[in-house]
């Protein structure tokens, strides 16, 4: 039986009243109506086909049918609770210790990545049998209120930062208090956390843990400085504490060159523990942490059974196997290294062309290119940012912005991306920000 299908207005209008107001729709002026997709490309009411860059969480492509087929095979037989024994939970979990160091060999598979976090928090806490927590400035780790704890993106917003948490510089060598002419920002900017641990053990408290996306994402398409993990590990190892790496938005080959982004930081830096979410069932509701027998012993120990309904269960590990299929098998992360390299060096180009790109970064299909005032005094320019998205909406490209000041355009596009897209997403950022002298004219 096919469901009802409403005009774009009605859909708009009923969304109003029956959806809570903040939950926002991008492009809340005049939104996109999308009724299917493949690939990456969606489309609308009217069968109008726009191209997406950042759908990250569909992550090998929308509606692709490895997925589809074994997410309907695997419903068609079981779909059971996760305390029945099955092959699908010990086969993923297998899968996936092929792709990160020995040591994080203990899984916990849940169904987002809000409770990923949310269990990687009560495991340090468990282990450790510490509160206190550092994260950096701007994250965002979560909607649940243990999470929203620590994002300063978020507690900045409500009741402000509670004394456990503590707030470390974002290692962000544009805009940062370590730039990129620094000698050593990787040093300098572990060195803030050290300070921080001290200061913390001078009042007497005591740390669980670190948490920082290994990319941060929310915080600008920001890339580590070497060494940066390590040395924050070292700190917080000898301060009592673990080391989280919250891959939610950046795992899965997403970087190209590596499975996982905190890999970028070199064979010697391993977290303690890793949660991962977003693409890995490519728009099913799947997530997990992994970490060290060490550490899920000390879980283990506190006699409290730890379950969750529909964590790991056949259906949802059934995607997750053929999603690490078609990494493999289309070579995505490859295709990550290549039409990511592409699109970095057409952006560059950019940069020199157009004054208002102040800096363009990423690795793989993970990208931002910051838009700028001036290039001296590097000023956000939110606006002109805003301006840029709404005109390539207009060109029937999807993409949106992120950082502090919301002026990064992002590019965290469907793996299967094309240098064909890139050429075209990068002609017409071009065309648009050349098509006035100054496109500050146009927002005003």
């Amino acid at each position: 039986m096919a469901l009802e299908v409403f005009h774009k207005d009605e859909t708009l209008q009923m969304r109003r009243k029956l959806i809570g107001q903040s939950c926002r729709l991008f492009f809340s002026h005049d939104p996109v109506k999308i009724m299917r997709a493949r690939g990456q490309y969606l489309y609308d009411e009217n069968g109008m086909q726009y191209l997406d860059c950042i759908s990250n969480v569909q992550h090998v492509g929308h509606c692709h049918p490895s997925i589809t087929q074994a997410a309907a095979a695997q419903m068609d037989l079981l779909y059971s609770n996760t305390r029945f024994l099955h092959d699908n939970i010990v086969l993923y979990a297998n899968r996936l210790a092929a792709t990160l160091p020995k040591k994080l060999c203990v899984f916990y598979f849940v169904n987002s990545g809000s409770e990923a976090n949310d269990l990687a928090l009560r495991l340090a806490r468990q282990y450790t049998r510490h509160q206190d927590v550092i994260v950096l400035d701007y994250a965002y780790h979560g909607h649940l209120t243990s999470l929203i704890d620590i994002s300063p993106y978020k507690f900045r917003k409500l009741e402000g930062q509670k004394e456990w948490v503590h707030v470390a510089p974002l290692p962000d060598t544009y805009h940062g208090i370590y730039r990129e002419d620094h000698l050593d920002p990787g040093q300098a900017y572990a060195d803030t956390v050290k300070s921080l641990i001290e200061e913390a053990h001078k009042k007497g408290r005591k740390i669980s843990s670190f948490f920082a996306e290994s990319l941060p994402s929310v915080g600008g398409q920001i890339i580590f400085p070497t060494g940066y993990c390590k040395r924050v590990a070292e700190s917080v190892h000898e301060a009592g504490g673990v080391y989280v790496a919250d891959e939610i938005q950046t795992g899965f080959g997403r970087v190209g060159s590596h499975f996982w982004a905190f890999q970028l930081q070199g064979e010697d830096f391993c977290p303690d523990i890793v949660t991962m979410g977003k693409p890995m069932g490519n728009g099913h509701p799947i997530a997990c942490v992994a970490t060290t027998e060490e550490i899920a012993d000390a879980f283990t120990a506190n006699g409290v059974e730890y379950f969750n309904t529909f964590g790991g269960n056949p259906v949802s590990c059934a995607i997750g196997l053929a999603l690490l299929d078609v990494i493999e098998k289309e070579d995505l992360r490859g295709n990550a290294v290549r039409v990511g390299g592409h699109l970095k060096q057409l952006l560059l180009q950019l940069q020199i062309k157009h004054p208002l790109v102040g800096d363009v970064r990423g690795v793989g299909l993970f990208i931002g290119m910051e838009i700028v005032k001036d290039r001296v005094s590097r000023k956000p320019a939110t606006e002109e940012a805003a301006h840029l998205v709404r005109r390539l909406k207009e060109e029937r490209i999807v993409i949106s912005t992120d950082g502090p000041w919301d002026s990064v355009i992002k590019f965290k596009p469907p793996m299967c991306f094309s240098i064909e897209d890139a050429e075209r997403v990068s002609t017409c950022i071009d065309q648009i920000l050349g098509g006035c002298m100054c496109i500050s004219t146009c927002v005003k």
